[in-house]
């Protein structure tokens, strides 16, 4: 169990290096073309099944670029605490890109859910959701070894928010309101921005 963060919430704890890491405003696909999902993905069995439920429609949304083939789109499970089941299962690649990114670089799945007027994460994996956030070991983090490997927004030139300004939609969808909630007040404590009966709170 991890002792060296404080904070809880909805049983993850809370790595302040979400509320200090340098990102860019905001994803912007047509500049960096999905580099994230190059490499694939690790995803819960649970999203597995909710995938391969779906896979006649995600194949009509597939371009050439992509394998059509159900079969190839995933590696063999593995056992990982990370993920709610208890087992994980890895996207594999082709043509040099996670299997469900198209040639203009966006998720076919995101891609299909808009176009079928659902939820527009409805079939996405969380880890794809919250990049660059990750949840490692219990830890609510940032994935800054993915980051890292990025040409556009690794860059310190390009980082003019940080994590927590520019994924505030998708803290909220993993937190819920409420957990955001507690999150955004964890956040002006750290930073020492609210009083609390009269006496100021110091940045941690």
């Amino acid at each position: 169990m991890q002792t060296k963060f404080e904070k809880i919430i909805n049983g993850m704890y809370i790595d302040p290096l979400i509320f200090t890491q340098k990102f860019v405003k905001g994803c912007d696909v047509c500049i960096c073309s999905g580099e994230c999902c190059y490499y694939g993905v690790y995803i819960d069995k649970q999203e597995y099944e909710k995938i391969m439920s779906e896979k006649d429609k995600i194949i009509k949304y597939m371009d050439d670029s992509q394998t059509k083939s159900p079969e190839n789109w995933f590696e063999e499970p593995q056992a990982d605490n990370d993920f709610p089941s208890g087992i994980a299962v890895g996207t594999e690649v082709h043509n040099e890109k996670c299997v469900f990114l198209d040639k203009q670089g966006f998720c076919t799945l995101q891609k299909m859910a808009l176009a079928e007027g659902e939820f527009k994460w409805k079939y996405k994996p969380l880890y794809c959701i919250l990049f660059p956030l990750v949840i490692s070991e219990g830890v609510l983090t940032v994935d800054d070894e993915h980051l890292n490997d990025m040409h556009y927004c690794s860059k310190l030139v390009n980082q003019i928010s940080t994590v927590y300004d520019c994924c505030k939609n998708e803290l909220k969808f993993l937190l819920g309101e409420k957990g955001f909630e507690e999150l955004d007040i964890y956040h002006k404590e750290y930073f020492g921005k609210i009083d609390i009966d009269g006496s100021k709170i110091e940045a941690a």
